[in-house]
């Protein structure tokens, strides 16, 4: 079954909370543009919602670390035969293929031996490490999609065929999030006052985030409020997850903690300091201008093989790679203890005039991603290459 130009297939893989916000943005902006496109492949509930056909879910894929990838094999397997079965039967124009390198590395190689074009947007972090899998991407992708400026010299440096679009984030800062009586009112609706200070707990959007993160960031809180027993402390519940799976895996707390499910960027615009994992939540964080202490933890194995690979870069923050300097800490593994994690952060809870410098120089952030847009930018990248098959 081949697409037509009226309604052209496409084939989408957006296995991640963050990527599957995006894939949403662009199935969002097709629909209200009255355009008819018929998009499957790996996305969340939420694409579903919009039309989307689901062959593989994200909320069961998003893993990261050896041992969490063969945990969850079956269900990774699966899904790639699914996809390139249907790749086979159904051909669509194109294929977009978002973050997740090595589960979409491997099927762009599947994709293009079908004739199929490949478009990759959210570069895997080559630049960074395992720069080898560019000679891979220069034969089975026929343009990256990049949200980073300094993306693109890599990129065309290695002869890759690249765009960049800017951030799709900063198309989600709007003006409501920077009211100060609405976020007045907002906080007071969980019993947080004006002169309260907030630390908002983001331990990471995975199942294998929460194993290695929450128990830690739980601990942290409940050391400083010991110090601070007017400290408030709200745990804001990635999308993916509901609040009942939280409490599940919840240790025992003798502490008020304050549960907060909402849009990603509401959640962070109601913190004064925030412990963040690493990922996309510290762009949002720090588009946010909102100061943070950066942690990651993951399985032994998994690890050692991090630091093997990162070779080039000095920071794993994302907003401090953006920033091009290390503006909020970031503790890795043995480093990420409780008590070096709340040695970092009581400086910023205590210190009005050190939270005011930090989101200063967050604010640089803004003009280093490019301009607002980037969905439409994605959108018109494709419907080109629709254009010419």
């Amino acid at each position: 079954m081949t697409s037509t130009s009226d309604s052209p297939e496409i084939l989408m893989v957006a296995a991640e909370a963050s990527s599957s916000l995006y894939a949403r943005r662009l199935l969002e902006h097709w629909k209200s543009q009255g355009r008819s496109v018929k998009a499957f492949g790996i996305g969340s509930r939420e694409m579903e919602a919009l039309g989307f056909e689901i062959l593989g879910r994200s909320e069961d894929l998003a893993v990261v670390g050896i041992q969490e990838v063969m945990a969850h094999w079956g269900d990774i397997k699966g899904a790639f035969h699914r996809l390139v079965d249907a790749a086979k039967v159904r051909k669509p124009k194109v294929a977009l293929l978002l973050d997740y390198p090595d589960f979409n590395l491997r099927l762009a190689k599947k994709l293009k031996a079908l004739g199929i074009k490949v478009v990759y947007y959210i570069s895997p972090q080559v630049w960074a490490w395992r720069q080898g899998r560019v000679k891979l991407i220069r034969k089975v992708v026929d343009k990256m999609l990049v949200v980073f400026p300094f993306e693109t010299e890599f990129y065309e440096k290695n002869q890759v065929p690249v765009e960049f679009v800017g951030h799709p984030l900063l198309d989600e800062i709007h003006s409501e999030l920077t009211d100060e009586k609405l976020r007045s009112n907002a906080r007071a609706r969980y019993g947080i006052g004006p002169q309260d200070i907030l630390l908002g707990l983001m331990p990471g959007s995975r199942n294998s985030e929460l194993k290695h993160h929450l128990e830690v960031q739980i601990s942290c809180a409940k050391e400083l409020v010991k110090d601070d027993p007017n400290l408030k402390i709200a745990l804001l519940v990635a999308p993916n997850f509901s609040k009942e799976q939280i409490k599940a895996q919840l240790p025992q707390i003798d502490f008020p903690l304050i549960l907060i499910q909402d849009e990603p960027f509401h959640m962070i615009s109601l913190a004064d300091v925030i412990l963040c994992a690493s990922g996309t939540a510290t762009l949002m964080v720090g588009l946010m201008d909102r100061p943070m202490v950066i942690m990651y933890r993951m399985n032994a194995l998994s690890a050692f093989l991090a630091k093997a690979f990162v070779k080039s870069t000095a920071h794993f923050g994302l907003i401090n790679l953006v920033l091009g300097e290390r503006v909020v800490p970031e503790l890795f593994q043995e480093q990420a203890s409780v008590s070096e994690l709340v040695r970092h952060l009581k400086p910023l809870l205590k210190d009005a005039n050190l939270r005011k410098e930090i989101s200063k120089q967050l604010d640089r952030a803004k003009t280093r991603l490019g301009n607002r847009g980037a969905t439409v930018r994605v959108a018109k990248s494709l419907e080109d290459l629709w254009s010419e098959t």
